[in-house]
């Protein structure tokens, strides 16, 4: 298994971010390489560090504004070749449906709950580097 794992996450609100960052500590399982972030707050730069490659897992805000994580979820799924695994983080549980609409590969609630984000971030990572040896 690769050393470390790189992790965008995307959302507006800096709180949100250290949320993600918190939750996963320096690894999110004792199984999953260590984890470093890039944060974006803009689409932009999401864009930006997916063409420049080298991402393992998006966590992406469906909350954010003005682009909500659900639309860069299914923009990134069919712009993006070869697009990472999507961790979607979702307002309420009844928005799943969206999470799938979106194409994302699993969603968890705000606010973050460090252990169910942390398995979820944990089985994205062990599967995208399971696929990539």
């Amino acid at each position: 298994m690769q050393s470390t794992a790189t992790v965008l996450v995307y959302s507006d609100d800096a709180n949100t971010r250290e949320q993600v960052r918190l939750a996963t500590g320096r690894r999110p399982a004792s199984d999953a390489p260590e984890v470093q972030f890039i944060e974006c707050a803009t689409l932009p730069a999401v864009l930006k560090e997916l063409d420049r490659g080298g991402i393992d897992v998006c966590v992406l805000d469906g909350e954010a504004v003005p682009a909500g994580g659900m639309g860069v979820c299914r923009q990134i799924k069919d712009e993006i070749f070869r697009c990472p695994p999507v961790l979607l983080l979702i307002g309420r549980p009844q928005d799943a449906w969206l999470a799938t609409w979106s194409r994302a590969d699993a969603a968890v609630t705000l606010p973050v709950e460090p252990v169910e984000f942390a398995g979820a971030l944990a089985a994205l990572l062990r599967a995208r580097l399971a696929v990539g040896t």
